[in-house]
């Protein structure tokens, strides 16, 4: 096994294997006094292996492939403490969704019991020093089948745009999907991703019925190890011809499925099948989750900092009215702080020609020692707004009256007067005689006589 050299540091690592046949070799080695490394912890589950790195007790950790709960997030949280995560896989399947996840080193199964090779991958993943997560390993060998169709992935990774706005519904799903069937319309493949935590909009808006949302099906995936091009394509629905869309949360209480590392394999995978990905997240930037809980908090505003972080152009998107203006103002410094190396990109929506501001005044006002640029989206029209079923985005203008059903019989005009009688049909009823008149008006007139007089 060898001995360490006078003066070498001696790495700790935690072992999470839960009760695998090569942990019973593996503990005794990793005791013992002349050992390289040294055993800090034995975890017995994925919580304990998070805390134990959470709270510094080690810079290493070997874990079983088929540890229950063992996900990309687990990977993302060990390596936000600075621990690096050494595999043991059984298998083929098993290495390559470790791969997937993001681990630092995979180790066969076969080589684990082996004291050498096991102390071999442990130094030398020591000596690399820990690295940034990044949320899942790149896949050069990815099956075709991408978003495309039949194209397969892409030569060089797509663009990300991140559609954001402030609270206020300024049209931030409108914008995204304008901005996705504007691009698809040139004919340049997307793919619009629906991330927003506090519920999509992106189905109802385009008139999709799915049983099973896309954003969900796609995130389940990648925290398992098992997103690719072709999960991907099926978990997106096509709404236009060069143009997926991957549906958004049907409830907001279903936000903790979007963990930031899954939220960043997804556009991982995305930007490898398609030249451009539109995403339209959340309004939220709080990122006070940790002052509520003891341990490792679930963070709902993750997937919109995780999105935040990974596009390239962020679009920050705010209403034309003093409200919305002033809230743009104001969250365009709180982007600034939580992400302050991304590309913004001022746009104010629903611009009418009754605000009382000028162009240069607004950008004047926003634009304060910004060197990016505001765009101007006018106000739809009234019948713009409309949705049809079938017909795209938007519906055509037109009277508004909705065709007949195939194979009805036409409603047919009535006629009156003596274009009845031309047409064959019998004329209006002839008044009443004379006499039957004239004894109506005697009886009115008697009872009339009959009743007492008004005081």
């Amino acid at each position: 096994m060898g001995e360490p050299a006078a003066g070498a540091p001696v790495a700790p690592v935690l072992v999470a294997a839960g009760g695998a046949s090569w942990e019973a070799a593996v503990l005794p080695l990793l005791a013992a006094p002349g050992a390289p490394v040294r055993l800090a912890r034995r975890c017995v589950d994925v919580p304990d292996l998070v805390a134990a790195a959470a709270a510094g007790r080690a810079g290493l950790a070997v874990v079983a492939a088929g540890l229950p709960g063992w996900d990309a997030d687990v990977v993302a949280r060990l390596g936000e403490c600075g621990v690096r995560t050494l595999v043991v896989a059984d298998g083929a399947v098993e290495t390559e969704r470790s791969r997937r996840l993001g681990a630092d080193a995979v180790l066969s199964l076969d080589e684990a019991p082996d004291p050498s090779a096991l102390l071999r991958a442990l130094q030398s993943l020591g000596a690399a020093g820990p690295t940034a997560p990044t949320g899942g390993a790149e896949d050069p060998a990815a099956p075709a089948g991408g978003l495309s169709g039949a194209g397969g992935t892409t030569t060089r990774p797509g663009a990300v745009v991140a559609v954001w706005g402030p609270t206020g519904a300024p049209g931030r799903s409108t914008v995204a999907l304008g901005l996705a069937a504007a691009a698809a319309a040139r004919r340049i493949p997307t793919v619009l991703v629906d991330a927003d935590v506090y519920g999509g909009a992106t189905a109802q808006m385009l008139a999709v019925l799915d049983e099973v949302s896309g954003v969900l099906a796609a995130a389940r995936a990648a925290s398992s190890g098992a997103l690719d091009p072709t999960a991907l394509a099926a978990a997106a629905r096509q709404a236009a011809p060069g143009l997926r869309v991957v549906t958004g949360l049907p409830r907001a209480d279903r936000w903790t499925a979007l963990r930031p590392a899954a939220v960043r394999e997804v556009l991982s995978v995305a930007r490898r099948t398609s030249p451009l990905v539109v995403v339209d997240c959340g309004f939220c930037l709080e990122q006070d989750e940790e002052l509520s809980f003891d341990t490792a908090a679930p963070r709902r505003n993750g997937a919109t900092t995780t999105v935040l972080e990974e596009a390239d152009t962020v679009l920050a998107v705010g209403s034309a009215d003093p409200l919305g203006l002033a809230r743009l103002a104001r969250a365009r410094s709180d982007l600034r702080e939580v992400v302050p190396a991304a590309a913004v990109r001022l746009v104010v929506n629903r611009v009418r020609g009754g605000l009382g501001w000028s162009r240069e005044e607004v950008a004047a006002t926003l634009l304060q020692g910004d060197r990016g640029g505001a765009a101007r989206v006018p106000a739809p029209r009234p019948a713009g707004r409309r949705q049809g079923m079938g017909r795209g985005p938007l519906r055509p203008r037109g009277r508004g009256r909705l065709p007949a059903r195939p194979g009805a019989r036409r409603p047919r005009r009535r006629r009156r007067g003596p274009a009845r009688a031309r047409a064959g049909r019998p004329g209006p009823r002839p008044p009443p005689p004379e006499r039957s008149r004239r004894g109506r008006s005697g009886r009115q007139t008697l009872n009339s006589r009959s009743r007492p007089p008004t005081v």
